[in-house]
């Protein structure tokens, strides 16, 4: 497009093309910076959103300087200018022109790698469902980076085919050398995709590994136990196992508390007395409302278990311990027994004929389970 716009002056002499370039390109590169661009900042200061702000603020560099900079290539482009100067049109294009677009592509280059950066530490902040957002930025700034290097390479001339070769005998000698790196990479990329956590989840993994999740990187996702532990977990083992996420849909987390009660027990008086006391627990959450379920006839105890919710996984244990004291305390008061398994021993001090003194066979065939107390004290010392 720009050596077509040389073509604009031909038959202008080397002084009027020049003056004529210069002066559209600081026209442009004038009306670019306080036309556009304050046109540009006016409309999106109405909007509800900042990540425009952040496009125009990081795009105002490289639109003045290509608006100043294209004009110094398409001057080395005219052939009036190129036929009188004294350099050859080699060395002014070695000089002048590819510079001038090497300069253009290194701006417009960290423009893009400064956008995509900008915005991913923007969604950071909001925070939301984007926490793998700097994986995607990491590999978006290599691909800006292998994509300035090619082209400045093919305006320079310099065959790139050689190099294409040569990166791709070392792409697979690095790719054996460095599998597991290579593999938790892409393992990072496809959790992103996959929105599978992001910071702040509480989750559990396979192998039951629990944590909050506290750091995402490009190899590993970092989770802080209720230990206080700091555990790295590779990306491509989470990719590869179950990963259970304790904070999604949404942060709130069920509470089962089972508790067993005597037969014989007034259901709804112990209902009743149950969901006072778990009510009245700070950590329960309102609504849901809690509830109290009839599960099971047990062997000794009606088999109850109380329904309650909770604002985050992490707060489930330390509801289970309030809300057990005191239905413990509050059951205790009320005399409501709560039933234990229990063991009768009967210790005989005789007993009928027995095979060598030991023990009794009813005709049945099952023992007894008594002891004769003469025996036991004749055999002591």
């Amino acid at each position: 497009m720009l050596p077509s716009l040389a073509a604009l002056f031909e038959g202008f002499t080397a002084v009027e093309a020049t003056v004529a370039v210069l002066a559209v390109s600081i026209a442009a590169a004038v009306a670019m910076e306080f036309v556009v661009l304050r046109f540009a900042r006016r409309y999106v200061s109405h909007t509800d959103t900042g990540y425009d702000d952040i496009v125009i603020s990081s795009l105002r560099a490289p639109l003045v300087v290509t608006a100043g900079l294209a004009g110094v290539f398409v001057l080395t482009q005219v052939p009036a200018v190129r036929a009188s100067v004294v350099v050859e049109p080699r060395l002014l294009d070695a000089a002048f022109g590819r510079p001038s677009l090497s300069v253009i592509v290194l701006v417009w280059a960290y423009a893009a790698n400064a956008v995509v950066n900008r915005v991913v530490a923007a969604v950071n902040e909001e925070g939301g469902r984007f926490d793998f957002a700097p994986v995607f930025s990491n590999v978006w700034t290599l691909a800006v980076l292998v994509g300035s290097v090619g082209t400045l390479l093919w305006l320079w001339g310099i065959e790139i085919t050689p190099l294409l070769g040569a990166a791709g005998v070392a792409g697979i000698a690095v790719g054996f050398a460095a599998k597991d790196t290579v593999a938790n990479f892409f393992g990072g990329i496809a959790l992103y995709f996959d929105d599978t956590y992001k910071i702040g989840d509480y989750i559990v993994l396979d192998d039951g590994t629990a944590g909050t999740v506290i750091k995402v990187g490009v190899r590993s996702t970092t989770l802080l136990t209720r230990d206080e532990v700091l555990v790295t977990v590779p990306n491509a083992a989470l990719n590869a196992s179950k990963v259970t996420n304790e904070s999604a849909p949404q942060r709130r987390r069920r509470v089962r508390v089972p508790i067993g009660v005597a037969y014989g027990t007034d259901v709804d008086e112990f209902e009743a007395l149950a969901l006072e006391v778990v009510e009245a627990e700070p950590l329960v959450l309102d609504s849901p409302k809690p509830r109290a379920r009839f599960r099971s006839f047990g062997d000794s105890a009606l088999q109850y278990e109380i329904l309650c919710w909770v604002n985050g996984p992490t707060r489930r244990r330390r509801a289970q311990h309030e809300l057990n004291r005191a239905l413990y305390v509050a059951l205790c008061d009320a005399g409501i027994e709560i039933p234990f398994p229990k063991r009768d021993v009967t210790v005989a001090g005789a007993v009928g004929p027995t095979d060598g003194g030991r023990s009794a066979v009813s005709p049945d065939g099952e023992s007894d389970a008594t002891v004769d107390l003469s025996d036991l004290a004749d055999e002591a010392p």
